[in-house]
């Protein structure tokens, strides 16, 4: 009987164990896919600003350069978290820190 019972605990004991392991490693990545999803959708936000001061004031007014640097800055903010950058209009993320090639595309934005 008493093998048994050290049987049970024991099992008990590795479920806990496990389970708690599992739980712990989980909910890290979990707040970290919510926070990447939210960092996504600061950049979307910052380059629809972006796009709207463009149409509204001209690809070259002082509007449409602060929500470049806007943009700019969430895209920093992403990179220093993640390595990595959400592009809207692409709708990818880079893994290179080459946003700065991305002033092109926010110049022909226009043209589509």
């Amino acid at each position: 009987m008493k093998l048994q019972g050290f049987k049970r605990l024991a099992v008990s004991v590795v479920m806990t164990t496990a389970l708690g392991t599992v739980m712990f490693v989980a909910a890290p990545r979990s707040y970290a896919d919510d926070d990447h999803a939210r960092c996504q959708r600061q950049i979307e936000r910052a380059e629809a600003r972006l796009d709207q001061a463009v149409r509204k004031y001209g690809e070259s007014s002082r509007r449409a350069e602060q929500r470049r640097r806007d943009l700019n800055a969430e895209r920093e903010r992403c990179w220093s978290r993640y390595h990595g950058w959400w592009d809207a209009h692409e709708q990818r993320w880079h893994e290179s820190r080459d946003w700065d090639h991305d002033r092109d595309h926010d110049h022909d934005h226009d043209n589509h």
